[in-house]
């Protein structure tokens, strides 16, 4: 059989199977699966005498495709290196043509935004050099994050306790959330007043009036100046003038406002997006947009990259896909509903190369192959479609309309408005676009209202909400901390090292988060710094850009680094963690046990430790008991990390649900109830021959 004669090397085995399907037979295209070159696990792998130099070492558990890769390179008179398009994959092409002896300065590098036949053969035809501007701006951040992380870490283990880490952003987004959830506890409310009158034209005859004539004016100006009622008797003081005087029509003021689209999908907007609408975690977006980039098996057309490459700053639109989208939006909308939209970049274009998240085809609508794709895959896919078809059209128009109302010396003032043209929302609505307007009814200046209901409520002013996962992703992007590519890993490892907690979906700081951040603020403040992260960020983008000295920028931050090690060392004491004590008592020596974190995940052990080493694990117990033996329920993970529910007396008694049982019996045959939610049902039969639904 004769060998290929061209080698394309990819990251991942979907990819590399959706590309073979347009290369044809001269091409043999094989799966690095990641990376295959890396620094050492074991130690810090940095040449810290010999200028920051890396100590890369081949990945382990790498060597079979380290060696099926040079066996097909051994045999290939081409060899193209087509991993991502962005600073990892470039680098990750570098240790390849390492590993397999290519020469990095030829041309065997190929990139594309998107898996089509299109780009993936124009891609073939223009390969390129290795950019060592992107391979040295990967390996500063590398570096830079092993410095942090290899040696601030086992500081901690020595000071707090084993399995700590820090790192450059994780520290400062850890920062972003302690520091919020100290503001919300000093956080004083301050109490006020709102005043608001319902009216109606007093042209209506009286008591005809009807909900659509009604219309809510709240209280803005006393004397022309801006009112703010600050407590009872204040507000007992306006209401009374208020209801001694008329309500006159002051000014109307009618105009038509445009409400334009908004920019694609960026990897920060997306994920902050997803989380929105979808109630996806910024991993869950970020795994599931990558399924959609590198292929899905489409029903009649193979297997399909749904979308463009998903770690992108820019929102730029090649002009293939302005065309595509013009041609489409025309045929199916009309043309009223094209426009010609301009969107510029937060930052400088660092990735630039990049196009915006968009789909691939256009016209693989979602709706239409939505039977190819899981419930996931096809919601995060209709997201990114709508959001860049709604980038391509036109703006929504309302008619709007401002009323100011005079009561004496009191202003009050009314809105309303009225969707004309439905524009890109035809496609596409933002989580705060309001639903509900109303048009107020025709008023001219001088007109006399009656009035309906004064409504005058107390409130207090609220702390600031805490974090959701979207909203730290939205303020990690603004205060320029990390890129988007790392927040889904970022979050991760706060929420893995037990500094962040997660309930319904804000992000809570533990006390452990607090003491870390509390010992990084005070020893290594420059790296908590929001302000010196950023301007870090920056001069690492500036390798790329100006094409700066990696190595040097390296330098200047290990000074810092190195001086405030020392110091932390000495001045540090060991940090006592109190125990999370259960309630429970050992039933092997009578102290009480606590909850603690090891490898595994988090336990029940005897506070006696060592003289008692008595462990149990912990167990969540369900609003269900057992049908075989009336036991409680309680919630198990599987080896497989699967969670399912058992039964509190295994090993005697071994029955098991995959789904959550709930204490409701099946009106038809008797057994448990569990949660089974689907489109049409929430409770099914736990008796799989019963079939009963609710």
């Amino acid at each position: 059989m004769a060998s290929s004669k061209n080698l394309v090397i990819v990251e991942s085995p979907s990819k590399a199977k959706t590309i073979g399907k347009f290369l044809g037979s001269k091409y043999k295209v094989v799966a690095s699966v990641g990376h295959v070159r890396d620094l050492p696990k074991s130690k810090l792998g940095i040449d810290l005498e010999n200028n920051f130099e890396p100590q890369y070492i081949a990945i382990r558990g790498k060597g079979d495709v380290i060696k099926a890769m040079r066996q097909e390179a051994k045999n290939a008179d081409k060899i193209y290196l087509a991993t991502d398009p962005d600073r990892e994959g470039e680098a990750i092409s570098w240790h390849i043509a390492h590993l397999l002896g290519i020469d990095p300065t030829k041309a065997c590098r190929i990139v594309f935004n998107e898996i089509t036949k299109n780009a993936i053969q124009t891609a073939v035809k223009n390969p390129r050099t290795i950019d060592t501007k992107l391979v040295d701006a990967q390996q500063a951040r590398r570096v830079l994050d092993r410095l942090v992380g290899y040696q601030i870490s086992p500081l901690l283990w020595r000071k707090i306790r084993r399995g700590l880490s820090a790192g450059r952003v994780q520290s400062a987004a850890l920062k972003l959330i302690c520091d919020r959830e100290n503001i919300i506890k000093d956080f004083k409310p301050v109490e006020y007043w709102n005043i608001a009158a319902i009216l109606s034209d007093m042209n209506e005859q009286k008591g005809k009036s009807s909900e659509k004539k009604k219309f809510t004016a709240k209280l803005i100006e006393y004397m022309g100046k801006k009112i703010t009622v600050e407590n009872k008797e204040m507000a007992d003081t306006v209401v009374d003038a208020l209801n001694k005087h008329d309500y006159i029509v002051k000014n109307v003021e009618k105009k038509e406002r445009n409400k334009r689209p908004y920019a694609p999908f960026t990897t920060s907007s997306l994920q902050q997006d997803a989380a929105n609408k979808l109630g996806f975690y910024t991993k869950k977006t970020m795994m599931i947009a990558q399924q959609l980039y590198e292929g899905i098996e489409v029903k009649g057309h193979g297997t399909v990259g749904l979308v463009t490459y998903i770690r992108t700053d820019s929102v730029r639109i090649s002009e293939e896909a302005k065309a595509a989208a013009k041609v489409f939006i025309g045929e199916k909308y009309g043309d009223k509903y094209y426009a010609v939209n301009s969107f510029s970049n937060k930052k400088k274009d660092v990735q630039d190369a990049h196009e915006a998240i968009r789909p691939s085809y256009i016209d693989l609508v979602p709706d239409e192959i939505k039977e190819s794709l899981t419930k996931d895959q096809y919601n995060l896919y209709k997201l990114i479609w709508s959001r860049f078809m709604a980038s391509q059209m036109a703006a929504a128009v309302y008619d709007s309309m401002a009323v100011e109302i005079e009561n004496g010396q009191y202003t009050l003032k009314a809105n309303g408005s009225k969707l004309k043209f439905d524009g890109y929302l035809r496609v596409y609505q933002d989580s705060s676009e309001e639903n509900n307007e109303k048009m107020l009814p025709e008023l001219q200046v001088g007109n006399k209202l009656n009035l309906l209901d004064l409504q005058c409520d107390q409130n207090f002013t609220q702390p600031p909400s805490r974090y959701t996962e979207a909203s730290l992703v939205k303020d990690l992007e603004e205060k320029n901390i990390g890129r988007p590519s790392t927040y889904a890993p970022i979050i991760a490892t706060l929420m893995d090292r037990k500094y962040v907690s997660r309930e319904k979906k804000s992000l809570f700081p533990t006390d452990l988060g607090f003491i870390v951040t509390e010992l990084m603020e005070k020893y290594f403040k420059e790296i908590v710094d929001v302000g010196f992260t950023a301007e870090l960020e920056d001069r690492l983008d500036d390798i790329e850009i100006e094409n700066l000295d990696w190595k040097n920028i390296v330098s200047d931050f290990y000074k810092i680094l190195r001086d405030e090690l020392e110091i932390a060392d000495k001045e540090i004491e060991k940090v006592k963690l109190e125990d999370e004590l259960t309630g429970e008592m050992c039933e092997l020596c009578g102290k009480p046990m606590a909850k603690k974190s090891g490898r595994f995940g988090d336990f029940i052990a005897c506070t006696g430790y060592p003289e008692c080493k008595n462990t149990k694990p912990i167990i969540t117990k369900v609003d269900a008991t057992c049908p075989k033996c009336g036991s409680d329920i309680v919630a198990r993970k599987g080896k497989n990390g699967r969670m399912f529910y058992g039964c509190s007396g295994y090993p005697e008694c071994n029955q098991v649900f995959w789904s959550k049982p709930t204490n409701k019996k099946c009106p038809e045959c008797g057994s448990i109830l569990i949660e089974k939610k689907t489109k049409t049902s929430s409770l099914a039969c736990s008796n799989s021959e019963c079939g009963y639904k609710e």
